[in-house]
């Protein structure tokens, strides 16, 4: 059963959103500043969320604040949470949209890079979650996951990648459980999204698919009204749902749709 969204219920809501120096996440900043949020926003990049924190302010946010983190460290996943709860006086939404760089190519034994990226892409995003569980568990607050495609249905070029995607949809689709089972008042909602038109994506994959991409602001505001409405799951654009389940129903089919979407030869 589908749940009406309403932006009015966003505006005051106290609003902390990962990788939002550009891409999905900046966008996300926007929307949540013309709902009205109180918003918290970090990335590694000091300069560009400046430029995003002034800009939320300009387009209506009651309060926009930054504080700039490599989510590669031990210290800093925790630090940006005590920043937002210090800054925000608690948390109605934690939405976990952060990824480090990696190349899109075969992969060739970067076992440093791998173990790096799943600290960056998927032990962070519990890091902060646990931390915040209790804040939110006090506001009926929401964890939003944003995940992706390559974490329902492998593809080739993206081995690192895939697997921090697969560990995230692993993780926090237990954690829905367990929440739900404990009766708990804070909602999980996995947000897999296809490929979209950010200027780092576009970067990689231009002239190697022929893979369309889908808007970063339409991404974004598809993912805001999933966490706002509670919903356990977001496919955007709506055929990921049918490329997860495909690899199952017709695995032979998808197999070769995937290996010929690339212009690649050996």
């Amino acid at each position: 059963m589908s749940v009406q969204f309403c932006s009015e219920s966003l505006k005051g809501a106290r609003v902390l959103v990962t990788g939002a120096s550009t891409g999905i996440g900046e966008q996300m900043a926007y929307h949540y500043a013309r709902f009205g949020a109180e918003i918290v926003i970090t990335a590694r990049r000091e300069k560009a969320l400046q430029q995003v924190v002034e800009k939320c302010l300009s387009l209506g946010a009651q309060k926009a604040l930054y504080i700039a983190a490599d989510m590669g460290s031990e210290s800093d996943p925790d630090k940006v949470v005590d920043f937002a709860l210090e800054k925000l006086g608690g948390l109605d939404y934690l939405v976990l949209n952060h990824i480090g760089p990696t190349p899109f190519s075969m992969w060739e034994g970067d076992v440093e890079h791998t173990r790096w990226l799943m600290k960056v892409n998927f032990f962070s995003y519990v890091q902060m979650s646990w931390k915040t569980l209790p804040y939110l568990e006090q506001s009926k607050g929401s964890l939003v996951i944003v995940s992706s495609v390559l974490g329902k249905m492998p593809s080739p070029f993206t081995a690192p990648y895939a697997s921090t995607k697969f560990a995230l949809n692993g993780f926090f689709g237990s954690l829905y459980h367990e929440l739900a089972m404990r009766r708990s008042n804070v909602s999980v909602s996995i947000c897999t999204l296809g490929l979209i038109d950010t200027e780092s994506a576009m970067e990689k994959v231009r002239g190697v698919t022929k893979i369309p991409a889908y808007p970063a602001t339409d991404a974004a505001l598809s993912i805001i009204r999933t966490g706002a409405t509670r919903q356990q799951e977001l496919y955007y654009p709506w055929f990921t749902q049918f490329l997860s389940y495909s690899k199952d129903w017709l695995p032979s089919v998808t197999n070769f749709v995937i290996q010929n979407s690339y212009n690649y030869s050996p």
